[in-house]
């Protein structure tokens, strides 16, 4: 595989790679074309499509990986990782995945996780110790509790976690940024392009960046962005942070591509917005379980209109007054 095709693609992009690879066994001349638009629009796009062939390949699933991912758990995944033979054949078959997991996103993390969502769901978990997590749209954990600690792995996503109080062990929530150890609270933990987001609803956690030795402890209204190499600067919790776990997405004065982007999130397909609107703005609740009547929502309150291309292909665009 050459170094282009092994690049890794976001999780967004890969989503959208899955929803048209579902969608095109029975689709419409519009929608293959609109595929065609999507899969010529940016080169990631192309690159998510190739590496879907590649991990078809690999795992020889005759209706195609992504169906096979939806429907397989961690354990059928990996009975068929040692189907394909012992000794060098399934060193190959090892090497051949991690090479298209890429260095920032592993998409097979997310597919072996011990717990995950798919897009648009969320559940949540009551472990072992009392403590509750949350899982939000496309998020995958992986729980590693011993005798020393409490160890949550964040591989996708966001979680909101309420400890348990009755166990001594240390409580760590770990990313590939570094790890947050809870001090008796209530916190969310968001992985983003970025870096891994932190915002403590109640009590303090101690954010440690995995290439420093600095720990930092952030109080209850407080949030930070935490990269490898240190966190990035305090600041105050937005209202409705959690919000999500109700089902809404609460935003106050944000930029319209922002919230569309974050209404992307729990839909499947491609979710834009024109650039001439980008950056209008808008406060209110909407709606996450029907992003549709969410994108409604906007109609009353700013001068766009939602362009249904194809079920998979929705924008955000100006509104084109009717010609008299």
């Amino acid at each position: 595989m050459s170094q282009a095709h092994a690049k890794p693609v976001s999780a967004s992009v890969l989503d959208a790679a899955i929803a048209w690879q579902l969608s095109l066994d029975s689709s419409s001349p519009q929608e293959r074309e609109a595929f065609a638009q999507w899969h010529a629009a940016d080169e990631e796009h192309a690159r998510a499509w190739r590496q879907l062939g590649m991990l078809d390949q690999r795992f020889s699933v005759a209706n195609g990986p992504a169906r096979a991912a939806l429907l397989q758990s961690r354990v059928s995944i990996r009975r068929r990782i040692r189907k394909v033979g012992s000794g060098l054949a399934s060193v190959v078959a090892v090497i051949g995945l991690a090479l298209f997991a890429g260095d920032r996103y592993l998409p097979l993390d997310y597919w072996l996780a011990d717990q995950r969502t798919a897009t648009g769901e969320q559940r949540t978990l009551r472990l072992a110790d009392g403590t509750l997590i949350n899982l939000n749209t496309h998020s995958a954990l992986d729980v590693r509790f011993d005798d020393k600690q409490r160890l949550i792995v964040l591989q996708e996503g966001e979680i909101l976690v309420e400890t348990g109080h009755d166990d001594p062990r240390p409580f760590i929530v770990e990313t590939r940024e570094g790890s947050l150890r809870a001090l008796g609270t209530r916190f969310l933990v968001k992985r983003e392009d970025e870096g891994t987001r932190l915002s403590v609803l109640k009590s303090a956690v101690a954010a440690h960046p995995q290439a420093t030795d600095i720990e930092q402890i952030l109080r209850e209204g407080q949030q930070v962005l935490m990269r490898r190499d240190g966190l990035g600067p305090t600041i105050a919790l937005s209202p409705g942070a959690d919000a999500w776990t109700r089902g809404m997405l609460v935003v106050d004065n944000a930029r319209l591509e922002d919230l569309v982007h974050e209404l992307g999130r729990y839909r499947r397909g491609y979710l834009g917005v024109e650039p001439q609107v980008a950056d209008l703005r808008i406060t209110g609740s909407f709606p996450l379980h029907d992003t549709d009547l969410a994108l409604t929502a906007l109609l009353p309150t700013l001068p766009v209109q939602v362009e249904h291309h194809t079920r998979w292909w929705v924008v955000v665009g100006p509104r084109v007054e009717a010609k008299p």
